[in-house]
């Protein structure tokens, strides 16, 4: 006996179609094969840090200083005041060395130091072997003075190009910037400072603020922020307790 499989023309179309389209996806593959890289993983190399995703309610207050002695002991005298023990300060090298009571100060209160490079310049405009310099320069400075190599820093101006972040970790820091920037480098006002602080801080928020005597109002606006960042039931830590063992939010680098 015969047997005949009778195919309808609807189910012939059908398995044409998938075929044809099967064969374009392979053509597809192959002509882009030496451009799958963009599908896939790739290794970034290092970023900066911004913040941390936690929900923990815990935030680092952070001080830049580069120049002067006028505002340093004031807002250190606020922080004792207000019992505050955990904040994380970033220091000029050539600042720290002229300034090495107020860097023993700021140690002795238990506070974390972090490098802010050398020279107050931007070191993306620098070749290789320049950023190296700034960076073991400011290295050397600190650790004289305080004993202990650093492991963070935040480059002056906040500037960096992907040299300048893969230098710094070759070196071993992560470098460190911030979600909520005070702008208490622009004197906006005492109330304005500490309603963009209070309005913006998050948990795992890295918050920027000076020492330096160019930030008049810091020491003013201080008092205010943590009582207002407290009464929120945030807890304050240092920069590297608040990226220890959690995700950090970094931003791509160009």
């Amino acid at each position: 006996m015969n047997y005949f499989w009778v195919i309808s023309a609807k189910r012939l179309k059908q398995g044409v179609t998938l075929a044809l389209a099967l064969l374009f996806a392979a053509g597809v593959v192959y002509a882009e094969s030496e451009n799958m890289q963009v599908f896939l993983p790739v290794d970034s190399g290092p970023s900066a840090i911004y913040s941390v995703q936690t929900d923990k309610k815990q935030v680092a207050l952070t001080f830049d200083i580069s120049w002067g002695e006028e505002r340093t002991g004031p807002i250190l005298d606020v922080l004792e005041q207000k019992g505050l023990k955990k904040a994380t300060f970033f220091l000029s090298s050539p600042w720290a060395e002229s300034h090495p009571d107020l860097v023993k100060r700021i140690q002795d209160m238990g506070f974390e130091i972090g490098s802010h490079g050398h020279r107050h310049d931007n070191y993306s405009s620098y070749n290789e072997e320049q950023i190296r310099t700034q960076i073991l320069k400011a290295d050397q400075i600190l650790k004289e003075l305080t004993g202990k190599k650093p492991t963070l820093i935040r480059f002056p101006n906040g500037d960096f190009d992907k040299r300048v972040l893969k230098i710094a970790d070759q070196l071993g820091y992560k470098t460190i910037q911030w979600d909520t920037d005070s702008l208490d480098w622009t004197n906006p006002g005492k109330d304005r400072i500490v309603k963009r602080v209070l309005d913006k801080a998050h948990p795992g928020d890295i918050i920027l603020m000076h020492a330096s005597d160019s930030c008049r109002q810091t020491h003013e606006a201080l008092p205010e922020i943590i009582d207002g960042l407290r009464a929120k039931g945030y807890e304050f830590v240092t920069v590297s307790e608040l990226i220890s063992g959690t995700e950090v939010k970094s931003k791509a680098v160009e």
